[in-house]
This record gives structure tokens, sequence and C-alpha cells, in this order.
């Protein structure tokens, strides 16, 4: 099975689309654009919303749900935001055999919904805050799609929050975008550069916003979360006041944040290898595989009751018995290497008398033996060397691939190759800026929150700037 995957030094995309397609992650839809997510996707998709919905529920959040449809006018309440999303979105102008009255709108987020239904659920402080997440699909009508990466429908959560006070507000914004960070490094072992935005590449909508960014094995960059301070820019679009304690209207402070099914395509491209899906156990649907091997029925039982026995030792562990009999050991081993499986135990007549298993590290390929009675403990303990070893990995690839260029023709020359993360000074203008990413389309991914002040020229005017910012071509 893994002859089949294009090697990632001859064409990185086709490497990339090999393994959703091999590792059964996703199918093409008949609807161009869409994609089909399989059980093994799906898997993974549950457990990233497993543990995120637990630190939200951590941080004081709830789950709802709001409708698909979206009427036309609430959109074009927001002028910002509906320009930023027009060219996006899919319209609905028939339904029950009739034109409607008004357009609909298939959410491609949904800020306009929700505040309309905030202004009927806020009227006092005592009604704020209002912390509420939900999970959903999002409809963006892409021009260019890739598997997970960028679809025309996708899964996401998009958390919309509703406060009294500015400070508050700005506060739940980097909560979030702390959450995000704290996920991605210690469940998907993906390290990432947390900070702002800048003018040009924020929400459209929005006051400030803030992202996390990492680096994949190609060395472009990969926006995995983003977290929205929006001010009062849609209580006011949708006149959302509530009264203070000093007996004052005012309008509500918001804040938006969310994470897509593009995390999927996140943990491909950090972790997989030419060999197919390589997955931190915190995620993998399938943390151990028990291959039994036998060669006669009389084999087959003894090796399966030992399997059975290894397998409720590995309390809290998940794990799964490959029993198959079409198939043989050599296939299994592949097919569970392709898949992404943390680990894999061997486990035949030899191993029986011997009182061991074979481990096999996904990761690495490293084989150990372990004696059966020590499964318990020493399986554990390897899937937590296998997650920080991950996310050692690929710390050492960011870090070794984000370096400071000192000229605009340096950051030209670079771009491409060796590529990664490019730190340039920058003015804070919009006509620098747009002048980099239109001859180069590299962007600058954010203003890091902990940028250590380092002053120096802008590589395109010269004006004075405070800081580096990290350029980057980018998924």
């Amino acid at each position: 099975m893994a002859k089949a995957i294009t090697r990632r030094s001859e064409d990185y995309s086709k490497w990339y689309t090999d393994i959703c397609l091999r590792a059964e992650l996703a199918d093409y839809a008949p609807v161009k654009g869409c994609m089909v997510i399989r059980p093994n996707g799906y898997a993974i998709w549950e457990n990233i919303r497993n543990a995120l919905d637990s630190m939200f529920r951590e941080t004081g959040h709830r789950n709802a749900y709001f409708p698909l449809f979206i009427p036309e006018s609430f959109l074009k309440k927001e002028a910002e935001h509906v320009e930023g999303f027009a060219a996006d979105c899919a319209v609905v102008t028939h339904g029950g055999g009739k034109e409607l009255e008004e357009k609909l709108y298939i959410r491609p987020t949904s800020e306009t919904i929700i505040w309309h239904m905030y202004k009927k659920w806020i009227s006092s402080y005592r009604d704020l805050p209002l912390l509420y997440n939900q999970w959903a699909n999002i409809v963006r009508w892409e021009m260019r799609t890739r598997l997970f990466l960028r679809t025309t429908e996708f899964l996401w959560q998009e958390g919309h929050t509703a406060h009294a006070t500015e400070r508050e507000a700005r506060e739940e914004t980097l909560t979030m975008l702390e959450v995000y960070r704290r996920f991605a490094q210690d469940y998907m072992a993906m390290p990432v550069i947390c900070g702002k935005k800048t003018e040009r590449e924020k929400f459209a909508g929005a006051v400030d916003t803030y992202s996390i960014e990492a680096m994949m094995q190609d060395k472009r960059a990969l926006q995995a979360g983003t977290s929205h301070y929006l001010g009062q820019n849609f209580a006011r679009a949708f006149d959302v006041q509530f009264q203070s304690q000093e007996g004052r209207l005012e309008y509500v402070y918001a804040t938006s944040w969310g994470v897509s099914t593009r995390l999927i395509g996140g943990l491909i491209m950090t972790h997989s290898d030419d060999n197919g899906l390589v997955l931190p156990p915190k995620l993998a649907p399938t943390q151990v595989v028990i291959v039994p091997i036998w060669r006669s029925d009389q084999q087959r039982a003894e090796v399966l009751e030992a399997a059975g026995k290894i397998k409720s030792v590995l309390q809290g562990v998940s794990v799964e018995i490959d029993d198959r009999d079409n198939v043989s050991p050599g296939w299994k081993f592949n097919d569970h290497e392709v898949k992404g499986v943390p680990v894999r135990l061997e486990i035949g007549p030899k191993d029986i008398q011997n009182s061991q298993v074979v481990a096999v590290r996904r990761d690495t390929g490293e084989k150990s033996t372990t004696p059966m009675s020590a499964a318990g403990e020493v399986i554990p303990k390897l899937l937590s060397q296998i997650q920080a070893a991950l996310f050692n990995r690929a710390k050492a690839l960011l870090d070794d691939n984000s370096y400071p260029v000192e000229t605009y023709d340096d950051l030209k020359s670079k771009v491409d190759q060796p590529g990664g993360f490019l730190y340039a000074h920058w003015c804070g203008g919009h006509e620098c800026e747009d002048r980099i990413a239109r001859e180069t389309k590299a962007t600058i991914r954010n203003i890091a929150i902990d940028a250590p002040r380092e002053e120096g020229a802008c590589i395109i005017c010269g004006e004075p700037s405070p800081h580096r910012v990290p350029f980057a071509k980018a998924y």
C-alpha cells in the first residue's frame, strides 16, 4: 500500500492527496469542491472536537446551534463583513417550488444571525456575559480546493461571546487564543506562533484578529485557528444594547473564534512521512493495534487469547485487535502503517513462549520487546514518548527554518527556496505589505504577542520598524 504514495520530495501536493485517499480519511464528493469525510477521518475530527469541547467547557462556554440559512438583509447590516464574504457565499433563491421573497445565504460564518438573536436575549448587564459555541458546517464557494485544507463545505466550531466591557471582551479573545495554542501543542504536537494579524489580514468586521500559525513540512505556513475581538461593530449593526449597573444604555462588546477540519490537514502535513499517515497518540482513533500471527487453527486460538489479555491490561488506551484471516500479517503491517496507528504490537507463538510482545513505533519504525506482564505500564509510557517526540521534531523544523532577512532582495530570493518563516522589518504600512504580497505571494503571518523589540528599517520603504515580522507563503 505504501508504494502507492508519492514521495514528498517528488510532489508534495500529490503526496498530501495520496495520504488523504490511501489512509481513507476522505474522498471527493460528486459536487465539485466538496469532500466526503470517511470514518477514519471523522474519528480524528471527533477526537479534536471532544478535546476542544472539554477545554471550552472548562472556560465557561456552552454549546448551542443556530440556523444554516441567513437572510440577505442580515449580512448587509455589517458593511465590512458582507464585503469580506460576498464572493464566497452560496445563495438560495427558490424554495418549495417558488422564488423566495428574500434571498437566503448558506452561512459562511454565523455572526449576523447570532447577533440578531442576542438582541432578543440581552437587555441588562445581568444577562452578560453570553459565552456560546456551536459545532456546525460552513459553506464558502472556494475556487481552488484541497481535501481538508480548503473545501466548499467544511466542519468547524465557532464561538460567539457577548460582554459588558471592552476589557472583558479583549481578555476573552486572548483566553481563546491560548486555548487554541495549548490544544495545538499538547494534542496535535504542532508548535505554533501566537500573534495579531495585520489590518490587511484580519477578519472582515473585526477590530483585531489573532491567530495561531504553524509550519508544515514543505515550510509553508498554515493558519490553524483565529480569535477575533469584534468591539461593538456587530452590536451597533444589530442594535444590541444593555442597561448597565449605572442605568445607562450601552452597546455590547463581542468576540468570535474558530477552528475547522483544516486541522486534520495540519496534522497530515506536520507529522506524516512517505509511508503514510503519522498521528500523535492523543488524537489517534486507534492508539495501539495488536496483530496476532498464527499458522494453524490451534495457534490462532492461543494467540488471540493472549492478544485479548494484553488488550485488557491497556487501560485508558484505544486498542484494536486485527484478527482478519483473509490477509497476511505483512499486509496488516502496511495497512496500519499507512493509517498512522502510533504503536503496533506483534504477537505469535514464539512470543507467547517467551512471554513477550514486540512493539513497533509508527513515527520511527523502532522495534522493541516488552514482557507481557509489563505491557500495561510500558505501552502507555511509549505513547507519551511518541507524543513528545513528534512535538520536538516539529519544533525543530520550525526553529531551523525561521531566520532573519535584511533586504527585500534577500526575502525574494529565499521565499521559495529554502522557504520557511522569513523575519523582516516592516513599517506597518499597507502599501509595503501589499507590494510584498503581490510580488512574492508571501504574507505576514502575524505579529507575535511576545515579539522582541528590535529597532530597524522597513525592507521596502526604509521607515522605522520596532520589530521583525514573519513572512511566508501559506495554505
